[in-house]
């Protein structure tokens, strides 16, 4: 018995130890495999040619596919300038896609509309995305430097348009993944694996390459100015079984919108799953307006710096050149100051919902990728509250008034209140140091914008007993003027941007430093007298260009204030300097315009449909500002056209842009209209 139950000890003591080893083999061999991912994840990551702080996630579509879906039904065919829908249930002949005989039925279809020439052949042409190739002749090597950033942005785009991201109903790829295989043809996968069970199996085009060469003649500039010259000229030419592009700009920024243009002379044809584009095209371009903004609160609600990357890509798809980042107000002081941090310890709505000096400057630095200029606004001296209450603690004394005071219909335009104090130093030296910061990050510029709008005097009369209040609000500016020239090593910006207000109707601001952001109705004298006092100013009129407005009141039933919604077409339609009757010489005062998106109702979650594609009716507006003879209510059927294809592209890139009209009408266009 003993000896029997020795010999079972032994037995089990063997077979322990045969499971002891197995499990350390397999551990082992699971370390090994672990180690050679990671490692394989590290030399993809050392890849990539550009900075991956400026990636944008490709999370925005959801797992179940491409958002614009094939649509087999339907061939196309082109009669009297339309598209026509014709049923296609199975039948043999070859398929003509929507897009397809939209890019080659009618007018042309580019966004904004060219503003010189253009030419388009009706031939076309196939290619895949790893067949395009880059050659930059200029003499300036950072502007080199910076078209190749350019390019590789512009062959992720195209990824997202040829659908190479999206892998039937399966997850998406990861970011490396997917910006590697942009830049480097040879790690491409197969193109079975790109396209799944969904696209079938790639077929190869009838390019061979797309040569894009880029000429910058002029300018090696790379910072931002109304001078920047933004025209170009773009051309295409098919030699054989190759397809060659050229953009020629006297600048960066023009050469960056003529790469706007050829991505979309680009699109997608869902019967052969290729790219297409025309084996001839002549564009020769210039905007009408040299300041073409946008403006995104981020106090009221904040905002991820990927929703805000992805606005800055339909910027510049559209071309539009200025974003304005109302950064800061009396709501929040999500920004991290490198010298104040006490702003955000107080002002922020949380420590995740910051911006850091980092944030900031990939922003800027995407942006630029794009032409777009990062114009950011620290509003002072109304619009400031939390955040600027530990003055005291610092012993540097009260730093704002009126913060958080009720009834606050007496002190501010809406809760909470807030007003810095125009009689601290500190208050101005605080001023200095952010202004400081801000140019560091967004780089040299002849634009900067102090904010100054709604000042509420009744807040300063409780602390002083000063009888030209106005005239303290009217210090207040020209010291923060004096404190952004410092700030900028001496030289005060070309253009300081105010809000217009009752102290921008006096002439208390000289209108050679100053100029005007005129929020009021398009009807209000005072656009007329901003001009005969020599302000050069920048429309973003409430009844037109803020779309925030329509989505009633946030404190109350009913609507709100500014009231009814602003439509695409509301938004085009909109031309205040004829409406004005203005001469030549007011004309020129106008720099530009810009819509406004105020955010006391908008969130994350609507800020695209709440942008798109009404940002890109202004963009149209003011690149192009094409002649209107049509009744106020009408837009041209064309224009319907075009922006409803615009809207698709904006979906393509994962922008979720607002629908225009039911989809019946887009598949038949002209028919709703």
């Amino acid at each position: 018995m003993r000896y029997v139950y020795e010999s079972l000890r032994y037995l089990y003591k063997m077979s322990l130890a045969v499971s002891l080893r197995r499990a350390l083999l397999v551990l082992l061999t699971g370390a090994i495999f672990i180690l050679t991912v990671l490692y394989w994840n590290q030399g993809v990551t050392k890849a990539q040619a550009y900075n991956e702080a400026l990636e944008r996630p490709h999370s925005h579509h959801d797992a179940s596919g491409f958002p614009i879906p094939v649509e087999k039904s339907w061939t196309y065919k082109c009669e009297n300038d339309r598209c026509m829908r014709v049923g296609h249930h199975g039948k043999s002949a070859k398929r003509v896609s929507f897009i397809s005989c939209s890019m080659t039925c009618g007018d042309v279809n580019i966004w904004p509309h060219p503003t010189q020439k253009f030419l388009l052949s009706s031939q076309t042409h196939s290619f895949s995305v790893e067949d395009v190739q880059l050659h930059v002749d200029t003499a300036h090597r950072e502007v080199r430097k910076q078209l190749q950033l350019a390019f590789d942005w512009f062959l992720k785009d195209l990824r997202l348009i040829q659908r190479l991201d999206y892998v039937g109903s399966s997850s998406e790829p990861t970011v490396s993944e997917s910006s590697s295989k942009s830049r480097h043809h040879a790690d491409l996968e197969p193109a079975a694996t790109l396209f799944g069970a969904t696209f079938g199996v790639k077929k190869a085009g009838d390019l061979t390459s797309v040569q894009v060469k880029i000429s910058v003649l002029k300018s090696g500039d790379l910072n931002f100015s109304l001078d920047n010259d933004e025209t170009y000229q773009l051309s295409t030419q098919t030699e054989g079984h190759r397809l060659q592009v050229e953009i020629i700009a006297n600048s960066y920024f023009g050469a960056r919108h003529g790469l706007s243009t050829l991505q979309q002379l680009i699109w997608f044809d869902d019967e052969d799953h290729l790219l297409h584009t025309y084996a001839n095209s002549k564009v020769k371009d210039a905007p009408k307006f040299r300041y073409r903004g946008l403006m995104l609160d981020t106090s009221r609600h904040f905002f991820s710096v990927e929703s805000i990357k992805r606005t800055i890509v339909g910027m510049g798809l559209a071309k539009m050149n200025r974003f304005h980042w109302h950064l800061t107000d009396a709501q929040s002081f999500p920004y991290i100051s490198r010298y104040y941090p006490e702003l955000a310890v107080h002002g922020a709505y949380s420590e995740s919902e910051t911006y850091s000096e980092q944030d900031v400057r990939e922003v800027a630095e995407f942006a630029k990728i794009y032409g777009v200029q990062v114009i950011p606004e620290i509003d002072a001296p109304a619009h400031a509250g939390n955040g600027w209450d530990w003055g005291p603690k610092r012993g540097m004394g009260e730093l704002a008034m009126c913060i958080n005071q009720q009834p606050w219909s007496f002190y501010c335009g809406e809760p909470p209140c807030g007003q810095l104090n125009p009689k601290n130093n500190y208050t101005y030296l605080i001023l200095q140091r952010l202004y400081e910061e801000l140019l560091q990050h967004t780089g040299p510029t002849d634009f900067f914008h102090l904010g100054g709008d709604e000042v509420n005097l009744d807040c300063w009369a409780q602390y002083f007993n000063d009888t030209d209040l106005r005239g303290l609000w009217c210090d207040f500016m020209l010291q923060a003027m004096a404190r952004l020239k410092l700030a900028n090593n001496g030289v005060a910006p070309k253009h300081v941007a105010v809000w217009s207000s009752a102290l921008t109707n006096t002439k208390c601001l000289p209108n050679s430093q100053f100029t005007v952001q005129v929020w009021g109705g398009s009807t209000w004298q005072e656009n007329y007298d901003l001009l005969d006092n020599g302000y050069n100013v920048i429309f973003s009129h409430v009844d037109a260009w803020y779309l925030d407005c329509g989505f009633g009141s946030w404190r109350a039933t009913g609507d709100a204030a500014c009231a009814p919604y602003r439509t695409w077409q509301n938004v085009y339609k909109h031309r205040p300097w004829e409406r004005m009757r203005l001469d030549k010489k007011r004309k020129k005062q106008v720099l530009g315009g810009e819509v406004c998106m105020w955010t006391e109702q908008v969130d994350e979650n609507q800020l695209d449909n709440r942008l798109w594609p009404r940002t890109a009716a202004l963009a149209e507006r003011l690149w192009t500002d094409p002649s209107d003879d049509h009744d106020m209510d009408i837009v041209p059927p064309d224009v319907f056209r075009r922006i409803s294809l615009f809207r698709n592209r904006l979906v393509e890139l994962g922008i979720r842009a607002e629908a225009l009209f039911p989809k019946y009408c887009a598949q038949n266009p002209g028919e709703c209209i």
